[in-house]
């Protein structure tokens, strides 16, 4: 059974993770109260120490808005750490499995993101994770993941974050003009027969935020399928499968 080390304990990608490993891989959980992520050392020993066949990286800094007042801190955890844990694995011929994002790219394609398209990030929470990606790919045997629209019946995300408003508001203005908000709003409320509010299509110069958002950054998993034989399962289906047991738990 191959032995995974995973950086990441307590994050909703991190949690899903786990779950989803279950008795298919040995799996090692570090959170960040046993390995500081701000600490190319500590890291280093952590990889070192572990006795893995694959070492995979779930940790970030994920908090988008708060990343504009504290750019080094973002920079720490999302560039710097990727970079020092893929060098510690090509110290031991290890391979390293990176999660990134599709903030890395402008949102101004009109079209789904492909792996070679060229990255433009335009907050530092994007230009972080672009950082990340290219320190972590300067070592060998790397492979980076960029996700878009995380969601997942743990922690806090858009999905639990629309159904708990959908529970506590009549109307429930939601943003239309950013790709994937509205319909996604629409399907995870429609799950709940709690739910309350009548959502109401906006734009996102009606809400204040620090950072800016890509307007349109779905990406292709074209290249996922045909290097992997995976499929990710369609986004409404997910949302719902997601937003029913959310709402089974009593979000």
């Amino acid at each position: 059974m191959p032995k995974v080390l995973q950086f990441g304990a307590t994050g909703q990608v991190g949690q899903a993770l786990v779950a989803a490993a279950g008795r298919a891989v040995t799996l090692t959980v570090l959170s960040r109260a046993e390995v500081d992520l701000t600490d190319a050392a500590a890291i280093r020993a952590a990889i070192r120490a572990a006795n893995c066949d694959l070492v995979w990286n779930a940790a970030a800094f994920t908090l988008v808005d708060r990343a504009e007042a504290e750019p080094d801190a973002a920079f720490a955890v999302n560039a710097a750490a990727p970079a020092a844990m893929a060098a510690a694995c090509a110290e031991r011929d290890l391979p390293f499995v990176h999660l990134s994002t599709d903030s890395v790219f402008n949102g101004q394609t009109g079209r789904p993101y492909v792996e070679t398209d060229t990255a433009e990030p335009i907050s530092v929470y994007g230009r972080s994770k672009l950082a990340g990606e290219q320190g972590a790919l300067a070592h060998p045997r790397t492979t980076v993941l960029r996700v878009s629209w995380v969601f997942s019946p743990y922690g806090r995300n858009y999905v639990s974050f629309m159904l708990n408003l959908g529970r506590t508001r009549e109307v429930l203005q939601v943003v239309a003009d950013q790709f994937g908000s509205y319909d996604f709003a629409r399907a995870a409320i429609a799950r709940d027969p709690l739910t309350r509010a009548r959502l109401e299509p906006t734009t996102q110069g009606a809400f204040v935020e620090a950072a800016a958002r890509p307007p349109r950054s779905p990406l292709d998993s074209s290249k996922l399928a045909a290097t992997f034989g995976f499929t990710p399962q369609p986004w409404k289906p997910a949302v719902e499968r997601v937003a029913d047991q959310l709402v089974r738990n009593g979000i």
